[in-house]
């Protein structure tokens, strides 16, 4: 792994491939973050003096640092006609687009994806939208909180007797971004396979938390029934949740296998529950998670989570703490298998960040460089297109850049 270091020197298996990155906020950003992760060159358009959205999230600008690392950052107004040449100018010259924008907003700057293959006919353009570019959504602008309500992830999420639960974290982009990353990858691999020239990968924030949901509409096809919300229990395994534990932390349990719930019973002392009819099978536990679920409480609850890690851990039954980011920041697994690691940084002396995955073993990913300053590659992408040091100092004092 890097041990917390910037490898500039890094090239990746994506070396060469140059990407225009015209996203804002999470989403997007994930999928090009995730490229130069791997080693494409990332080339952030940004707005002059204002950058891109994600900049301001988080306190300490935690969530630029952690999503715009190893990118390039380039100011330009493409609103205007010289600022939009450039922008024709760098993407004829770049193996992918990735955009974020309401879909047709790029048809109607002039920059759609049959004017753009006119000058690069090998361009993939990657399409980040929360309903996807066809369908009678396609014209909605979508966060991913109206996903994870629309796609009935709030729905299933939370109590029974609380309202539908949103999750706190950026869900629906998140997934999206990987499986952006994913995609323009085999869009890449089929273009230099010769199989295709350009092509566009269309992801919606739907389809991939729909996706991860599972056959909830099957389940409803096949019993006609709206699952209630079940909090921290499966609908599909018992016992399975978040139990108190005496000192007033909580273990997670999960026993989804016959063999497993059996290893459970052992443990709590109550062998003969696993003849019971109303625990035999499966489908019985699940049918009776409720009185289940108070007879392993009530042995989690006597002991405090480490005597129940121990015991537990001792009987070979899949258990494990909840942890927060005071449990996780020098977690044993986090620091032994390197899933997060410390890098220099301007504000704090060092932040974790996420390192890149998947994990390759011949061609690993790497961070090559922290969060770019707003418009700090500019002069050089300027002399990539041809321009002078002093058609930079213009085209900054017209604001262009």
């Amino acid at each position: 792994m890097q041990n917390g270091e910037y490898w500039p020197e890094s090239e990746g298996p994506l070396a060469g491939v140059r990407v225009v990155d015209m996203t804002r906020l999470a989403a997007g950003n994930m999928v090009t973050r995730m490229l130069a992760d791997f080693g494409a060159e990332v080339i952030k358009i940004e707005r002059p003096g204002i950058g891109d959205d994600l900049r301001d999230f988080g306190e300490g600008r935690v969530w630029w640092k952690e999503y715009a690392r190893s990118k390039k950052s380039f100011t330009l107004d493409f609103r205007q006609e010289e600022g939009a040449a450039l922008l024709s100018d760098l993407i004829a010259r770049s193996d992918m687009l990735v955009e974020n924008f309401v879909p047709g907003t790029l048809e109607k700057w002039g920059l759609g994806p049959e004017e753009l293959w006119k000058t690069q006919p090998g361009l993939v353009i990657v399409r980040v939208s929360g309903y996807g570019q066809t369908g009678p959504y396609a014209g909605k602008p979508g966060f991913g909180t109206l996903v994870e309500a629309l796609t009935g992830f709030a729905a299933m999420t939370g109590f029974e007797d609380k309202p539908p639960l949103l999750p706190p974290m950026a869900l629906a982009d998140m997934i999206a971004g990987i499986a952006g990353f994913g995609a323009s990858v085999v869009a890449l691999f089929a273009r230099d396979r010769g199989r295709v020239r350009g092509q566009v990968v269309d992801v919606s924030l739907f389809e991939p938390l729909f996706s991860v949901i599972g056959p909830w509409l099957a389940h409803y096809k096949a019993n006609g029934k709206i699952p209630i919300r079940e909090g921290n229990r499966s609908k599909i395994a018992a016992p399975r949740n978040a139990y108190r534990c005496a000192d007033g932390k909580y273990l997670a349990l999960s026993a989804s296998m016959q063999s497993m719930w059996e290893k459970v019973a052992i443990a709590i002392g109550r062998r003969e529950l696993i003849e019971d009819p109303r625990f035999r099978s499966g489908r019985d536990r699940v049918d009776n998670m409720v009185e289940l679920d108070g007879i392993v409480a009530g042995f989690i609850g006597a002991k405090t989570l480490q005597e129940n890690l121990d015991h537990f851990g001792a009987a070979g039954v899949t258990v494990g703490p909840i942890c927060d980011p005071t449990d996780l920041i020098d977690h044993e697994y986090i620091r032994g298998r390197a899933v997060a690691e410390d890098y220099p940084d301007a504000d704090h002396g060092t932040i974790p960040l996420h390192t890149p995955f998947p994990r390759l073993s011949e061609t690993p990913g790497t961070i090559r460089a922290p969060a770019p300053e707003l418009g700090e590659h500019t002069d050089e992408v300027l002399a990539l297109l041809g321009r002078s040091a002093a058609d930079c100092d213009r085209l900054r004092d017209a604001g262009i850049v």
